[in-house]
């Protein structure tokens, strides 16, 4: 069984949790819109064979512990605290007998010790034993040298880094490093930011790239252990898909997050995610269509000018709509823009028109 993880932002110092959801309860949980700058609104086939996954995963366990770390020899007895805390929750995801512990970066964090690997070995696994997946930022050939981890997690691989589409290239160089080790996966819907501290960029997410993420994972799910949907709530790089609740809005994010919902995109993942963990495409009971777009052309200009900027990579992105149909049996499907208006005879199925 595969698992499913949805990573939470948190404010608190040095941790941010990510939930695993139960499959059958992601419709009873869960329910697109748009960001000012990047984002839009939104509203069984077979997968081939695989062998099963290297390691048991539960699905229904709901608990995780993923830090983002400090690196002084205090922070020790705070991580020790935070999984502690938690590791006999029943609800904890564990691996085998051993409570999941991720981390975002944390690759040159030594807690006082002669080096990260050293490190991270005192930090969380000199008392009792803990199954450690980090999305650690180094060259896949570092990951030899982390004997403290049970796995790895490709954290930049749910994006293209390049204005290229998204394609399978950089699992496959984590996964043959890991020398069958755990592989997570992330895989998010696209990424926008636009503060003025040096961060303010775009990941190219035309061209359907979460749609065709889920698509190669699904493929290639005898070799992805666990996929992490990034993000539940980061609301400042727009790739949130929780609700929006005032009080988890980062600061200085309102402008392209307030009135922009994109739990629509939660149905769709749904239907993904039945894939990547049973292995077939779930039969589509009605029909549905999800669209996404920017609310303006990627070159416009803002009136009154903007103090931060255009953001880096913004020319990569196109002036499209995209949408998924799912069809429950052969239709006509209409999509109008303006003056724009197309029409497409399909087959039942899925469909990115």
């Amino acid at each position: 069984m595969r698992g499913l993880l949805f990573h939470s932002f948190a404010f608190l110092f040095c941790v941010s949790p990510v939930v695993s959801v139960p499959l059958g309860g992601l419709g009873s949980l869960f329910g697109s819109d748009s960001n000012s700058g990047e984002s839009g609104d939104s509203e069984s086939q077979s997968v081939p064979e695989s062998s099963p996954a290297r390691v048991p995963l539960p699905s229904s366990n709901l608990v995780v512990a993923h830090f983002i770390v400090g690196n002084s020899y205090s922070d020790v007895f705070l991580l020790q605290k935070y999984i502690s805390n938690f590791r006999d929750d029943p609800r904890y995801q564990r691996i085998g007998d051993e409570p999941l512990v991720s981390a975002f970066s944390g690759q040159d964090c030594k807690f006082g010790q002669s080096n990260s690997n050293a490190g991270w070995l005192y930090a969380i696994k000199r008392s009792e034993p803990v199954y450690f997946v980090p999305a650690f930022f180094v060259d896949p050939a570092a990951l030899l040298d982390y004997t403290v981890m049970d796995g790895g997690f490709n954290w930049n691989a749910a994006w293209p880094m390049g204005d290229y589409d998204i394609n399978f290239d950089p699992d496959n160089s984590w996964i043959e490093k890991l020398g069958g080790r755990t592989y997570m996966a992330g895989v998010s819907p696209w990424f926008f930011t636009h503060y003025s501290n040096n961060k303010n960029f775009i990941h190219l997410s035309d061209n359907w790239m979460f749609v065709k993420r889920w698509e190669l994972l699904i493929a290639n799910r005898d070799r992805v252990d666990i996929a992490q949907s990034i993000t539940w709530n980061d609301f400042g790089e727009s790739h949130y898909l929780s609700p929006l609740l005032k009080d988890d809005s980062q600061p200085d994010s309102e402008k392209w997050v307030d009135g922009f919902d994109h739990q629509g995109w939660l149905d769709l993942f749904a239907y993904y995610i039945a894939a990547f963990k049973t292995g077939a495409y779930p039969a589509i009971e009605r029909d549905r269509i999800f669209l996404w777009a920017r609310l303006y052309p990627a070159n416009a200009s803002p009136s009154p000018p903007d103090a931060v900027g255009p953001p880096a990579n913004g020319r990569w992105t196109h002036d499209f709509l995209w949408a998924v149909v799912l069809l429950a049996g052969p239709a006509d499907v209409v999509l109008q823009c303006g003056s724009t208006r197309q029409t497409w005879g399909l087959e039942s199925g899925l469909a990115k028109v």
